[in-house]
């Protein structure tokens, strides 16, 4: 692609960065064949390649952003789906992180917008705020009715039946291995996680003991900050990302790290980011450093001796998360340790595609999100699973809001295998609570 953004204009890094990726686009249309919106949809300015146009426009012209690039840019999940399929190698997800950057700073939203965003930014990322939030969403739940506004009824429905007590395996501190130490790992504990679902953590934690890490869940670590870089608010993310930074740098440079372990793939592609987040900034050595050791759980375990287990009577319906699969080109490694684990695993059909959770925009774009969610859950449910399996809590919040059968993360799948507790979600599906095998008794 032709641009012509001039001298002065390329001065900026952020608009350097943005004309190498323009450049590197072919207009092939690749893209439009795995976009989730560009299917819902069918408007080509709701594909990547639509938005590539509208972005270059606004960028190379310094506009004061419209409502329609504004619309379209915001129905972009960021599923990054249209990474994989692009034989150019057109970087869109550091395209699109700068246009939002762009419309946050030159574009004055509605005021329910703006409400809305401002809500979201204060409350998800602090597991205390987000806990007193969910509680409030459960008692005004009967009422959902009477809100008028879609998004309203969104963040309602997203509260879950049961919010589960504190864990205290969140807090500060360290888990000795059992038996020899083989690596010094630090856990990201996460933020909304922290308060949606602490089995997460603690099936982790007690996997990774087991194989012989020891998990170091640093001081003044918390949130990733991509809730609100994917919002444009680079002040506020960068913050929150180079408070996590500080904190890991100080375990690297005390008694050392071998990885950073992240559970929530949504989270890892952005702390595998923090380089170019961070390149031109003090902290570029430390970033670097980080995103250079940072790991999904999965990519840790197939490094470690995970045993090997006889067939087990269950299937798992497998949901690949669009940042597991796309954003860190994770494919494969979930599902050979829940094979070597004894599982049946099986896929859906077009699993390439995305849930319609991607973080916030359930909340934000709750119809094109509520399409997506139902053509993922029938095409799961069409594999006669057992479980759903996952490695991303907003995808596991976002399916089992829509099925009966119980939605586990992958690691709790492991954790129970390997002579760990049955997930708590299997406990409470009635329809498996007499059929579930105890994993332990033949190990």
């Amino acid at each position: 692609m032709q641009t012509e953004f001039t001298p002065e204009q390329l001065q900026d890094p952020a608009i350097k960065r943005s004309n190498e990726i323009l450049r590197s686009c072919v207009h092939c249309g690749f893209c439009t064949a795995t976009c989730p919106t560009y299917q819902v949809l069918g408007d080509e300015l709701d594909s990547p390649r639509g938005r590539i146009y509208l972005i270059k426009d606004m960028l190379e012209n310094e506009r004061v952003p419209d409502e329609k690039t504004v619309k379209h840019i915001d129905r972009c999940l960021s599923c990054l789906a249209c990474m994989t399929t692009c034989p150019s190698g057109v970087h869109y997800m550091h395209l699109v992180d700068h246009a939002r950057e762009y419309i946050e700073a030159n574009y004055k939203r509605p005021f329910s917008d703006r409400a809305l965003r401002w809500v979201l930014a204060r409350i998800l990322p602090y597991p205390t705020r987000f806990r007193l939030a969910l509680l409030g969403a459960k008692m005004a739940w009967p009422f959902r009715a009477l809100m008028p506004d879609a998004r309203l009824r969104a963040m309602l429905d997203m509260a879950p039946r049961h919010i589960p007590p504190v864990s205290r395996n969140d807090d500060p501190q360290s888990f000795a291995p059992e038996g020899p130490r083989l690596k010094r790992v630090a856990l990201m504990t996460g933020c909304a996680q922290k308060a949606l679902n602490t089995d997460i953590n603690d099936a982790t934690i007690r996997l990774l003991r087991r194989l012989g890490c020891e998990v170091v869940v640093a001081e003044g670590a918390g949130c990733c900050g991509a809730l609100t870089h994917h919002m444009g608010k680079t002040g506020e993310s960068h913050a929150t990302a180079a408070r996590n930074i500080r904190a890991w740098a100080q375990e690297m440079d005390g008694l050392g790290l071998d990885a950073i372990v992240i559970n929530t793939s949504g989270c890892g592609t952005t702390v595998k980011d923090y380089g170019h987040m961070f390149r031109n900034s003090e902290l570029a050595e430390e970033a670097r450093c980080v995103s250079d050791i940072a790991m999904d759980v999965s990519e840790l375990l197939v490094q470690l001796d995970l045993p090997e287990a006889a067939p087990r009577d269950m299937t798992v319906a497998y949901h690949a998360a669009c940042s597991l699969q796309h954003g860190q080109k994770i494919t494969t490694h979930p599902k050979t340790l829940l094979r070597r684990a004894g599982f049946d695993i099986v896929e859906p059909a077009d699993s390439h595609l995305c849930c319609g959770s991607a973080g916030t925009y359930n909340l934000m774009q709750p119809e094109i999100s509520g399409k997506l969610k139902q053509r993922k859950i029938r095409t799961l449910e069409a594999r006669n699973p057992d479980v759903i399996a996952a490695g991303n809590i907003g995808c596991m919040m976002q399916i089992g809001s829509g099925t009966a059968l119980p939605v586990v993360h992958t690691v709790e799948l492991l954790d129970w295998a390997t002579g760990g507790p049955t997930p708590p979600a299997l406990l409470q599906s009635h329809s498996r609570e007499t059929a579930i095998p105890d994993l332990r008794a033949s190990l």
